[in-house]
C-alpha cells in the first residue's frame, strides 16, 4: 500500500492532493509539468511537502502533524531517473556494488547474481557507462536501485530518452520485476501506451491535483478519458486464445469477441490488456465483405458525444466492453447514428501494436 496526502510547492508550481493504492504497479499519469516528478521526490524524501502524510506498506515516512520526516537514506526507496545517472568513472560491476552497499548485508533480500541474471547484465560488467546504449544504461540503473533492496521502487519517465526498440526492451524487464520479484513500483509517465501496458492502478495528475484514480481499465478507458480530445480510446481486458505462426498474428478473446493483433510475444491463456485508440476504430452499418480489416465486431451505439469541430466520438458497446470510434460529423450524419443502433466496429489489426498491449 502506497498512501500520500500532501501539499507541495516549488516556485510557482503547487500540488495538493491525495491517493492510496495497493497494486504491483501504480502509475502517476499526466502531462509534462503536472507535478508527477515532484510527488515521486516527496515519497523519496528529496522534496519536503508543506503539509501532509506519506506511508509505504504501513510505515510512515512523512507526517507533518506528528513531526515525522524519515531521512531519504533510511526510507528504503529506490529511484530510477529518466537519465540513468550512473557513475561514469566506474564499471557496471562497480556501479552495481555501490547500490548494494547502501543497505546492510542482513537487510538485503536480493543477491547480485540474481539481478545480473534478471536484467541480462553479465556481458556488461566490465564496461563503463559511456560504452553502453541507452537501454543498457537503464538496465544497469534499475539493477543498482534493486541491489539497495528497496521496499518500493520509484521510476521517473525511465523510457523518455529511449528509441522505440529500447523502450520495448526496458518495458519487458520492468514486467519481469513486477512478476518475478513482486517489488511494488510507482511509475511516472505521460505516455498512455506505457501506463496501459504496465500499470494496475493509475493516478491522473492535472492542474496541481488528483483528477482521477483507480484501475487502469476504468480510469483510462472509454468513460475515464471522456472529454480528453487527443487521448480518447478504450482498454480491453483479454486473454490469448491462439497464435498463427504463419502470419505472425495472435488472437485475443474478450467479452465481446476476438481481436487479431500482430507479433505479440505471449502464451495461449495469458491475460493481456489492449488499448484501442478512438481514431483507429471505424463504424459500418452492414458487415463488410472483401476488406483488409481483420477485426469486425458486432456493436451497439451507446451515444454520440461532444463534437470537436468536424469530428465526433461515438461510444460503442461490444459485449460488456466499450469502444470509442472517432469519426467525422458528416459520417455520423450519413450513417444516421443514434443510441441503441446495431453497427459493426472495424479495428485494423496493425493499429494494435506491441506498444498498446500489455500483460495483465
Amino acid at each position: 500500500m502506497v498512501e500520500a496526502d500532501i501539499a507541495l510547492r516549488r516556485g510557482t508550481f503547487s500540488f495538493d492532493g491525495a491517493f492510496a493504492a495497493d497494486a504491483p504497479i501504480v502509475a502517476l499519469f499526466g502531462r509534462s509539468g503536472s507535478g508527477k516528478t515532484s510527488i515521486l521526490q516527496a515519497i523519496a524524501g528529496i522534496l519536503r511537502p508543506t503539509r501532509g502524510r506519506i506511508a509505504v506498506a504501513g510505515r510512515t515516512l512523512f507526517d507533518s502533524g506528528k513531526g515525522i520526516d524519515v531521512a531519504p537514506e533510511h526510507r528504503r526507496v529506490g529511484f530510477v531517473f529518466q537519465d540513468a545517472l550512473l557513475f561514469p568513472h566506474l564499471t557496471v560491476r562497480a556501479n552495481l556494488a555501490y547500490g548494494e552497499r547502501l543497505t546492510p548485508a542482513n537487510e538485503r533480500y536480493i543477491e547480485r547474481a540474481r539481478v545480473v541474471e534478471l536484467l541480462d547484465l553479465a556481458k556488461l560488467l566490465e564496461r563503463r557507462p559511456a560504452s553502453l546504449s541507452g537501454g543498457e544504461r537503464q538496465r544497469v540503473a534499475i539493477g543498482r536501485a534493486l541491489l539497495a533492496s528497496p521496499r518500493l521502487l520509484l521510476m521517473d519517465e525511465p523510457l523518455a530518452s529511449l528509441d522505440s526498440p529500447r523502450k520495448a526492451e526496458i518495458l519487458a524487464y520492468i514486467e519481469l520485476l513486477r512478476d518475478e520479484i513482486r517489488l511494488p513500483i510507482v511509475y511516472v509517465s505521460h505516455a498512455l501506451e506505457e501506463v496501459t501496458r504496465l500499470a494496475d492502478h493509475v493516478v491522473v495528475i492535472a492542474d496541481g491535483k488528483v483528477a482521477d484514480a483507480g484501475p487502469v481499465a476504468d480510469t483510462l478507458g472509454a468513460d475515464g478519458m471522456a472529454g480528453h480530445r487527443f487521448e480518447a480510446g478504450a482498454i480491453l481486458e483479454a486473454h490469448v486464445v491462439s497464435i498463427d505462426e504463419r502470419y505472425g498474428l495472435t488472437t485475443l478473446a474478450f467479452d465481446g469477441g476476438e481481436l487479431a493483433v500482430p507479433n505479440l510475444d505471449a502464451l495461449v491463456g495469458e491475460p493481456v490488456r489492449a488499448r484501442i485508440r478512438a481514431r483507429d476504430v471505424s463504424v459500418s452499418l452492414d458487415r463488410p465483405r472483401a476488406i483488409s480489416v481483420q477485426n469486425i465486431l458486432d456493436a451497439t451505439v451507446v451515444g454520440v458525444g461532444e463534437e470537436y469541430g468536424a469530428i465526433v466520438d461515438v461510444t460503442l458497446r461490444v459485449g460488456s466492453a466499450v469502444l470509442v470510434a472517432r469519426i467525422t460529423r458528416k459520417a455520423a450524419d450519413q450513417l444516421g447514428l443514434g443510441e441503441g443502433q446495431h453497427v459493426h466496429a472495424l479495428v485494423k489489426a496493425v493499429a494494435i501494436d506491441r506498444r498498446s498491449v500489455g500483460f495483465a
